[in-house]
Formats: C-alpha cells, sequence, structure tokens
C-alpha cells in the first residue's frame, strides 16, 4: 500500500464530507450515494484535464456511463472526510474510456470502496454511440506515470469485489 492509502499514483482527488442527507435508514451512507460522488469526481476530474460541461453541450458530445463495477468494503457515516480517487485507466482514443475509483476515509485510512466504471463517448441528441471529438481523445488518457502499472497489472483484470474469486478459478481476464 502507498503512504497515502491510495492504490496507484497520479490520481485525481477530489475530497467531500458526507452529509447528514446521504444516511438511509440503516445509518449509514446509502449505496447509491457513492453512485453520485463517483460521477460529482469525474466530472471535477474532466474539468481539471480541460474538458468541461460547457465543451460538452457545445460539441453535443458526452461520456456516459456503460457499465460499473463497485466494490463497497465499509460503511461512511455522516460527517466523514473522504478522499474520491480517480485515474483513467484505459482509452481507445475512439470511443471507451475506463476509470478506477477508490472512496477513502483518511482518518483511519480505511478504503470504502473500489469501482471501476466503463464509459462510452456518446451524442447528446440522440444517445447514439459516436467517435470522440478531438479534444475527448487529447485529453482522456492514462497519465505518464500510470502507463507502467498498467502494463504490469492489465486494467481489464481489475473486477471490484471479484478478484479473488477469478485468480482462485484461473480466469486470467473478467471483462
Amino acid at each position: 500500500m502507498r503512504a497515502d492509502g491510495l492504490d496507484l499514483p497520479a490520481a485525481f482527488v477530489h475530497r467531500l464530507i458526507a452529509a447528514p442527507a446521504d444516511v438511509d435508514d440503516y445509518g449509514h451512507v446509502n449505496n447509491a450515494v457513492y453512485l453520485r460522488w463517483l460521477d460529482a469526481t469525474a466530472w471535477a476530474h474532466a474539468a481539471a484535464l480541460g474538458v468541461t460541461l460547457q465543451d460538452c453541450l457545445t460539441l453535443r458530445r458526452g461520456m456516459i456511463f456503460w457499465r460499473s463495477q463497485m466494490h463497497y468494503l465499509a460503511a461512511a457515516h455522516a460527517g466523514d472526510a473522504l478522499t474520491v480517487a480517480t485515474w483513467i485507466v484505459f482509452s481507445d482514443g475512439r470511443l471507451r474510456v475506463d476509470r478506477r475509483f477508490q472512496v477513502l476515509r483518511p482518518a483511519d485510512g480505511r478504503t470504502l470502496l473500489r469501482a471501476l466504471v466503463h464509459y462510452v463517448c456518446a451524442d447528446l441528441d440522440s444517445g447514439k454511440p459516436r467517435r470522440m471529438p478531438p479534444v475527448f481523445s487529447e485529453r482522456y488518457r492514462p497519465p505518464p506515470a500510470l502507463v507502467p502499472l498498467l502494463a504490469a497489472e492489465p486494467h481489464r483484470s481489475f473486477a471490484p469485489g471479484v478478484e479473488a474469486r477469478a485468480e482462485a478459478a484461473g480466469l486470467k481476464d473478467i471483462s
């Protein structure tokens, strides 16, 4: 494990505090809230990369959720300060981008969630998959510091919650 508790280097980090409204009747943050946090983090990261909501609206293109895999490891509670980290781990430069996420509670160093989200570039008017505009293919790429690690541990074998079962079954690629 890295000193900062994050799984990989070169993370984009979004910090937040779990609000009382995020808590469900079980007394912990509702699972659906994590998806909202991942989405907010992806938008913040896109803006930091130079792809804003206005760019998407002007180009009539956007990266939309295609498939997600989330492994909930521990509960968050109201008032918890959290770090949501994301990494672009794959881009074909045409249609697909994959992001890994990790939600960490720095107070105790506990990882609460790991996720992999697969995105597809889509036409905002029709909703149909469409080729990425150049600004997307230029900006949505794995960071250089991550590329050697991705070569050593292919992102496609990262499936939150099923890694151990896949390895035990001898599966190399479960995507």
